[in-house]
């Protein structure tokens, strides 16, 4: 019997890796440490609203990117949103060869529901621990102790830092690789208004103060409930104040907000994504053949979500590649 390939990560990358291995006849396991799938193609849910607090959209550029573009559109779990971003605080207008933006539906983690379809796919198991044995590798995890599978191969698809940290015993090399990439911070504060905001625009970049976009979420296709804003300070800042309380950071952006025009909320919550973005290389994926190990994620191959779908098919490639060699 073949033996599993585990995949540690149910954000695009890693599910991008598994759904290409699956569709070459292996059997693959993915685990996550959250409830959901999509990493930060996310969205929260309230009473009588809703909002995308991590990813806003994502562009398609990479042909192959495309293709798997139009998958989605074709079943439903992708729509386009027909936005044109405001740009505020400085002289700048937008291009007007401006990228096609596309959103999950009706949330952001949609894409990644259709891509996991028959997969095998374990949430809430916080992998610990990687140990390589002669009959393959097998796992643990913080909720469960050691678990009972045993992998041929293992993929990490997991922010630079917390591959750095899970890969320190198993592959020091990969760790290191790992722990040279820098990612990037992001508080976002969702804003419910009683009334629409009328600001002129359904979204704007901004370049001065802590925000960096904002958005009404219930302009986008799919969306329902009351309006809701999205607030999401700029990287500098998310770093400068990290480490703040919730409480603060909402009062500060929710300010910002207001100073552009709009209104007092009437409620609002915050979430700190540690690991929102990244400076990311071109390396595609790393594979370390005689281990059986690998990495893939946006960091490696160029950023945003298109580039964290390219590293993980990148990545399943290669394995298939060494198994055809």
């Amino acid at each position: 019997m073949r033996k599993s390939i585990a995949i540690i990560g149910a954000g695009i990358a890693g599910l991008s890796c598994a759904a290409t291995l699956r569709d070459a006849g292996h059997h693959v396991v993915v685990f996550d440490k959250g409830r959901g799938l999509g990493g930060r193609l996310s969205t929260r849910r309230g009473e009588g609203w809703q909002a995308d607090h991590g990813a806003q959209y994502f562009t398609a550029r990479h042909p192959l990117f495309q293709q798997q573009v139009q998958n989605w559109l074709g079943n439903g779990s992708v729509a386009i949103w027909q936005a044109h971003p405001a740009v505020l605080g400085s002289s700048q207008v937008p291009a007007h060869d401006a990228p096609v933006r596309y959103l999950g539906v009706p949330g952001m983690s949609a894409p990644a529901k259709a891509l996991a379809a028959g997969l095998e796919v374990h949430t809430s198991h916080t992998i610990q621990g990687l140990i390589h044995a002669a009959d393959g590798w097998r796992l643990s995890n913080a909720e469960h102790g050691q678990l009972s599978g045993i992998h041929s191969q293992v993929v990490v698809a997991l922010p630079s830092p917390q591959a750095a940290s899970l890969l320190a015993q198993a592959s020091p090399s990969l760790s290191t690789l790992a722990a040279a990439h820098r990612m990037l911070p992001c508080w976002t504060v969702m804003a419910q208004l009683e009334e629409p905001a009328q600001l002129g625009f359904e979204a704007a970049f901004v370049n001065s103060g802590p925000l960096r976009w904002l958005a009404r979420n219930n302009s986008k296709p799919g969306r329902s409930g009351q309006e809701c804003w999205v607030l999401q300070a700029n990287a500098h800042w998310s770093a400068a104040h990290l480490e703040d309380d919730a409480a603060s950071v909402k009062q500060t952006l929710l300010m910002a907000f207001e100073q552009l025009g709009g209104p007092p909320a009437v409620a609002s919550s915050a979430h700190r994504w540690r690991y929102a973005d990244c400076e990311a290389s071109n390396l595609g994926s790393v594979w370390d053949a005689t281990l059986g190990i690998g990495l893939c994620g946006d960091w490696l191959h160029g950023g945003k979500v298109e580039g964290a779908w390219l590293s993980g098919h990148h990545l399943a490639n290669k394995i298939l590649e060494r198994e055809q060699g």
